[in-house]
């Protein structure tokens, strides 16, 4: 028994010498198996860092990651190179240069109080196109709502484009090329704002809302110009939101202009409403940018100005009395 215990005696002693015989650990440090996921995070240029000095208050600063990567601290001759760190292997840098000319055994505590460089791009027919640091999870229909929504320009397609680089740097050397892949994101807007599409959003996202295509007419009808398309559009729709025809249209004449796929010019293709309204041909979907000319019939315009000026009164001069 008297053996047994001298051996436990030895073994805790020689693995007390051999602890004691270890080099301390630096200033600030913290072993890997304690750090946690938010450590993951590498800082990036316009972060903005909250520094602590325990024990000096007076040296705790907020400072700006500079244009070059570095930042300049109270009392320290040589600036910090910050970028691609995390906050806790900048501490022990701090720390590390503190201890070398001004204090003894500091410890030290960075906060990335402004993730700047984390910025989602929002862009196209939203009210407010931008770049948004935001440094909390955030959403695709909150973020699309700090850009005040989309504009009345706005289609019915939105993208969102992933570059896959969640920092500005590598997290680690073995990290996969597949994880800084450009993916496109393909989003239906109405799906988006009805939060059934409400993806998470990763930092450098870019978003963009598409505008709406347009088709035109021209010709005898109300009101011309462009007709905005934000879902599948026919022919006697975009006739109805040009606010209808005027009188003496030609409605068996309806042509429109479409561009042929890979050349400038336009084929013409011509329509009659009649036919459409009494369901012997179908009422075709217009393409982007096709042309509706509604053609005016002269002989009825004639006779429509002629009834218009007995309406008016104006013959009235050839019955003058003289």
């Amino acid at each position: 028994m008297r053996s047994l215990f001298s051996l436990f005696i030895l073994l805790v002693f020689g693995s007390f010498v051999a602890f004691a015989q270890n080099d301390p650990p630096a200033a600030g440090s913290v072993p890997a198996a304690f750090q946690t996921s938010e450590e993951r995070y590498r800082i990036g240029f316009q972060d903005t860092l909250e520094i602590q000095i325990f024990r000096h208050p007076e040296l705790n600063q907020r400072v700006n990651v500079n244009p070059n990567g570095t930042i300049t601290l109270f009392r320290l001759d040589q600036p910090i190179v910050a970028v691609c760190k995390s906050e806790r292997e900048l501490a022990n840098e701090i720390a590390a240069a503190y201890a070398k000319n001004y204090l003894r055994n500091p410890e030290v505590n960075v906060i990335a109080v402004e993730q700047r460089s984390q910025a989602f791009a929002v862009m196209g027919a939203v009210e407010k196109p931008a770049n948004y640091f935001i440094n909390r999870p955030i959403r695709l229909l909150e973020l699309l709502a700090q850009a005040g929504g989309p504009t009345d320009k706005a289609g019915s397609r939105l993208i969102v484009a992933r570059t896959g680089s969640r920092s500005n740097c590598r997290l680690t050397p073995q990290r996969s090329a597949e994880e800084d892949d450009f993916e496109i994101l393909h989003l239906s807007l109405k799906d988006v704002l009805e939060a059934k599409q409400n993806i998470p959003m990763l930092p450098g996202d870019i978003v963009s809302v598409l505008e709406a295509d347009v088709v035109y007419v021209y010709g005898n009808v109300i009101k011309q110009g462009q007709v905005v398309m934000k879902e599948p559009l026919t022919l006697t729709q975009a006739i109805a939101s040009a606010e209808g025809l005027r009188p003496a249209s030609r409605k068996d004449d309806i042509r429109i202009f479409r561009q042929k796929q890979g050349s400038a010019e336009r084929e013409e293709l011509v329509f009659s409403l009649g036919d459409i309204e009494k369901r012997k041909i179908a009422d075709p979907y217009l393409e982007p940018n096709d042309i509706v000319a509604v053609n005016e019939d002269r002989v009825k315009s004639i006779f429509n100005s002629i009834g218009r000026s007995l309406t008016n009164g104006i013959p009235s001069i050839f019955y003058r009395v003289p």
